[in-house]
């Protein structure tokens, strides 16, 4: 019997593997069965090149779980070890540093293993104690057995074993009892073995019998040893790569159409990557793509080696280029990574722009499921918008399509303004903005629909890509001042009339919580609108934008603005002028005769102390100016009660004002009531 330390400086090996790796020690089972299939593909290799002239067997890696003796046994028909190999490859750690070491890689455990090769050491994240019983396909080599109990002393012994290869026997330790049970190993051999490309076996395939389930003699092969992505395309048809997305992800819906990766130069890389259909929550679609090194499972967190957006995609990667055992942080800067990423993104441009020029029609039909991801590419990638402009598509409120080239060339003629602004008309929801849309097509325009999750951020991308060009969308203004083509005709009412008219109704408009509410008096001709409510582009753009930007808050926080227009040159608000005159002409002559009088008075004392310092304005006029302007505020206060006293009982004010609101889905709760009852009325 050999007994001996394990080569390291320290003696705090096994500590720092229990407490540093500990938050991912369910990878120990990929990392020992990993190397058992290494093993075993050697042996294939050495039989390929006739170095090895016996029979290779069944090669089979067998895992096993043994409940009374708290044991996992991975055991493999590779190429086992001699006794010098054991003291090669298991006892010589290259580990130094111990201090530095713990500082730079205590948050993550897969670089802990890949930098410092221990692989198999991590076996003892869940271990008291390992043993590893080994013989060498080596003519004349004796079987060995290994033993460590977690502190750097270790034992070699001879041992019994028929045939070449390696068990590896992991005693599981107290507060690991939970990889002794059936479904979790089961899981994690499903998570990250399933691709493995040398047979797996968990257990006995199971049937039912006599009402319950029971194992037959039949393997239970956990692992499919060639996946879809190792096989060439031309062998493969649509149901194939169906079949396998099926396999991928059971519950989602068929995707939409693949991408089948196969590269050698500059690196290595195969997979599949399927385009999925994604209408909204973003989130929840990412982290679909899984990273396989030679088949073995690495990671879903693949932010480092595809671009952001392309997280999106669901599917696999496979590249021996990247290492087993990773950081993110090493994805994030390694050059081989990132032109990885490069071929990636140009790979799925090329085959988008080729779907588009080969199947228009069929493209345009899967726009709606695409649209989401192709923004997203465009607002987070650059170069990805300098390929997708081409393939994008705009669609209109008559579900037609264009690319963003045939669109411009479509309304260029009749939606530029007095300036030379090419303007782009769009609604966010068709049946909300109906009236509007209606509006802006009388007029011969177009109207784009962007009800998509992206299309605010994606509006405010293309107003910057775009010459002369400015996105508005179709309730943002009366119709005619959403595309000045000429100076608009002033409005007849003197300013009297249009302030009277403007407290009239504002009066009147129902308080809604977080609303604000603007009149002003508009000649837009008798054909057009009595009363209409419109939103600020800017504004509402800008709120829109606080959900996706950080910084932007204090917008989300800001009361909705609208402006409700009065047309002056319809009848129903003309009838309300000249009803307004009648009936409040007696009280209002003497207040607005005092107005005038104390708004005289008030400019005369204003240009008095035009030019003084303050220190040169006696109390006496400083209180005269002040007293001036609080009675011409009393006044204007006593004006606006006389016209909502008269406001209140004019049922065409209140009805122009709700149908405005019902118009725009804000007239709700007693207002909506009152609006009926009254609708009723005026019908009787």
């Amino acid at each position: 019997m050999q007994k001996g330390n394990i080569g390291v400086t320290t003696e705090n090996i096994f500590p720092v593997i229990k407490k540093f790796l500990y938050s991912d020690h369910e990878i120990f089972l990929r990392e020992i069965v990993s190397n058992a299939v290494d093993a075993t593909q050697k042996m294939k290799t050495l039989a390929d090149k006739g170095e090895f002239k016996g029979e290779l067997g069944d090669l089979t890696v067998r895992v096993s779980i043994d409940e009374k003796a708290g044991t996992i046994t991975i055991s493999d028909h590779g190429i086992g070890m001699t006794e010098e190999e054991i003291d090669k490859y298991i006892n010589q750690i290259a580990f130094s540093g111990v201090n530095d070491f713990l500082e730079k890689y205590k948050d993550n455990a897969n670089n802990i293993i890949g930098h410092f090769g221990l692989g198999f050491y991590s076996s003892f994240m869940v271990s008291k104690k390992v043993e590893i019983v080994t013989r060498s396909y080596k003519d004349g080599a004796k079987a060995v057995k290994w033993s460590c109990d977690g502190s750097p002393a270790y034992e070699i012994d001879d041992a019994e074993k028929e045939s070449r290869g390696s068990d590896i026997i992991l005693y599981v330790d107290d507060d690991c009892k939970e990889f002794l049970e059936k479904n979790k190993i089961e899981g994690l051999l499903n998570k990250y073995c399933k691709f493995l490309p040398v047979p797996v076996a968990f257990g006995k395939k199971t049937e039912w019998k006599d009402g319950k389930q029971v194992d037959t003699d039949e393997d239970n092969i956990i692992n499919n040893v060639e996946p879809l992505w190792t096989k060439a395309p031309s062998t493969l048809k649509d149901e194939d790569y169906k079949s396998f997305y099926r396999t991928l992800y059971p519950m989602q819906d068929e995707p939409m159409f693949w991408i089948h990766l196969n590269v050698d130069y500059p690196f290595n890389l195969t997979g599949i990557l399927y385009f999925p259909r994604i209408k909204s929550n973003i989130d929840l679609q990412r982290n679909k793509i899984q990273l396989y090194c030679n088949q073995v499972f690495v990671t879903d967190q693949v932010e480092g080696i595809v671009p952001e957006f392309l997280t999106l995609l669901h599917g696999v990667i496979d590249s021996p280029d990247i290492p087993l055992n990773v950081s993110r942080s090493y994805l994030q800067s390694d050059r081989d990574v990132k032109k990885i990423s490069t071929y990636i993104t140009k790979k799925v441009s090329d085959r988008l722009q080729s779907i588009f020029k080969e199947d228009r029609k069929g493209y345009e039909e899967k726009w709606d499921d695409l649209k989401l991801f192709i923004n997203y590419g465009m607002l987070s990638e650059e170069s990805f918008y300098d390929r997708a402009k081409d393939f994008a598509l705009m669609k209109d409120t008559e579900g037609k399509s264009f690319t963003f080239e045939e669109y411009k060339t479509l309304i260029k003629d009749n939606q530029t303004d007095k300036d030379g602004q090419l303007i782009y008309l769009y609604a966010t929801a068709k049946e909300d903005q109906y009236s509007y849309i209606e509006a802006a097509k009388e007029k011969g325009y177009s109207v784009l629909l962007l009800d998509g999750q992206l299309d605010v951020p994606v509006i405010s991308m293309l107003e910057q890509k775009f010459e002369k060009s400015r996105f508005t969308r179709v309730d943002s203004d009366i119709i005619d001042r959403l595309i000045v083509k000429e100076d608009m005709k002033k409005n007849e009412l003197d300013e009297e009339e249009s302030d009277n008219l403007s407290s009239v109704f504002r009066s009147q408009i129902p308080a809604i919580e977080k609303v604000d509410f603007y009149v002003e008096v508009q000649s837009l001709g008798e054909k057009a609108s009595p009363v209409t409510i419109t939103q600020s582009e800017y504004m509402r753009r800008m709120k829109d934008m606080s959900r996706y930007q950080a910084g932007m808050s204090f917008y989300a926080q800001m009361p909705d603005s609208y402006s409700l227009v009065l047309n002056s040159d319809h009848a129903l608000i003309k009838k309300v002028l000249e009803d307004c005159k009648a009936g409040t002409a007696d009280a209002l002559k003497p207040i607005v005769s005092e107005i005038k009088g104390q708004e005289a008075r008030l400019a005369a004392l204003r240009q008095s102390q035009n030019g003084k310092k303050p220190e040169e304005i006696s109390q006496e006029e400083k209180d005269d100016l002040q007293n001036t302007e609080k009675a011409v505020n009393e006044q204007r206060d006593k004006k606006k009660t006389v016209l909502a006293d008269y406001a209140k009982s004019n049922s065409i004010v209140h009805q122009l004002i709700d149908l405005a609101l019902l118009q725009n889905g804000m007239l709700k709760g007693a207002s909506l009531d009152a609006f009926l009852k009254r609708s009723i009325e005026l019908i009787k």
